[in-house]
């Protein structure tokens, strides 16, 4: 392992592991698969603790450093940015839902170990269920959409308890007995983020290692973590946008050709191709500006704790709810554009520019904007605050 990065050369870190990361994104991208090399890169970094306190041996960062990696990584290589910012998210999990003699272990032998934490917990999928034994838990079904959850060392995972029907989280080890991961992902994007199914078979699960207390969506902190969810993939959505945006002027101006038409030599003369340049820019900045913002209503809620109330959790909620829908539509036109600015040769294969649409496309799907919209609507018009659920 190489030395361990300060919280100053954490972005420094990042940026070096990206160009490292971009040179092969595209052949990839056409794989599929684990990134296996590509993971343990993000070990040896010493990244992985990012969010960690220094006190438990990571590296200290607020929302706004760890955010801003999550979207370095984005701009090249979404998947790797996908599960990256989860492993913050799963870190965060059990730091919102669990005691701190339970967090605090996990948070030092993560830092010192530079464990990657996997996600099995997609509360929708309900065919998993806890059956109650003599001092532990018995999870036995499936899970879908299992992002990182290949090649982790722990996972987040729930269940249905048999008896009462409650929602019940744990953080079991991923090598544990009756875990069998699936490599069954094979979508047309975010195609190395392993978002698989999972199978638990009278899989153990001890007492200690369920999130009890205070558990999820029990307090206007341990709400939370749904809102950090969405902040972490809005900022993969423009990191997205950025990444097509950079690499849609790189090809404007080395290898696209001007309309015969046009009248220019240059395509960087074309007054069309600068108008959607200037609109792609316009759309971008303010795209950026509501992301800062709500990281930064993020980051304030943070540090309250536990002194968190609901009015503040509330406007943390519409601000990441009005960057998510901006960069989401923002995004999606970008990456379906970017063609008009580089034209027909851009569509070789082998380029893979398409990467940039499929891989938003697929993840914007799993959280339907509309329903984003609505809310506002309802904040805008009513003053009604988002209601807490697992994913808002």
């Amino acid at each position: 392992m190489h030395a361990k990065p300060t919280l100053a050369s954490a972005p420094e870190c990042a940026r070096r592991l990206a160009a490292r990361f971009a040179e092969t994104a595209a052949e990839r991208d056409a794989r599929g698969g684990t990134p296996k090399a590509e993971r343990d890169a993000l070990r040896d970094s010493g990244l992985l603790s990012l969010i960690i306190p220094r006190e438990y041996g990571g590296l200290g960062a607020d929302w706004t450093a760890t955010l801003e990696i999550v979207r370095t990584f984005a701009r090249v290589d979404s998947s790797i940015a996908h599960v990256f910012g989860f492993q913050h998210l799963l870190l965060a999990t059990v730091r919102l839902f669990a005691k701190p003699e339970q967090w605090q272990p996990w948070f030092e032998l993560t830092a010192r170990n530079q464990w990657f934490w996997g996600n099995a917990l997609n509360p929708l999928d309900t065919r998993t269920l806890a059956k109650r034994c003599a001092g532990w838990r018995e999870f036995s079904g499936q899970k879908s959409f299992c992002s990182g959850a290949l090649d982790s060392q722990m996972l987040i995972a729930s269940a249905l308890d048999a008896d009462s029907g409650k929602l019940l989280i744990a953080a079991v080890p991923t090598a544990r007995t009756g875990i069998t991961l699936n490599e069954d992902w094979n979508n047309i994007g975010q195609r190395q983020t392993d978002s698989g199914s999972a199978h638990f078979e009278r899989v153990r699960v001890e007492e200690s290692e369920l999130l009890l207390d205070p558990g999820p969506l029990s307090t206007p902190f341990s709400c939370l973590r749904p809102l950090i969810a969405q902040l972490i993939f809005t900022h993969v959505y423009l990191g997205i946008a950025e990444g097509a945006f950079e690499e849609a002027r790189t090809y404007s101006l080395k290898e696209a050709r001007p309309w015969f038409r046009s009248g220019v030599e240059r395509v960087g003369d074309d007054p069309y191709v600068l108008a959607h340049y200037g609109e792609f820019w316009v759309a971008l900045e303010g795209v950026r500006a509501l992301v800062r913002q709500a990281t930064d209503r993020l980051d304030a809620a943070w540090s309250l704790g536990e002194a968190l109330d609901e009015t503040q959790r509330g406007e943390v909620a519409v601000a990441i709810a009005t960057a998510k829908v901006a960069a989401t539509r923002t995004g999606l036109d970008l990456c379906s554009r970017l063609f008009e600015v580089t034209g027909a040769r851009s569509t070789h294969a082998a380029l893979r520019l398409d990467r940039y649409w499929r891989n938003l496309r697929t993840q914007t799907l799993h959280d339907p904007v509309d329903y984003k919209v609505r809310e506002l609507g309802d904040w805008a018009l009513n003053r009604t605050f988002p209601q807490p659920t697992f994913y808002s």
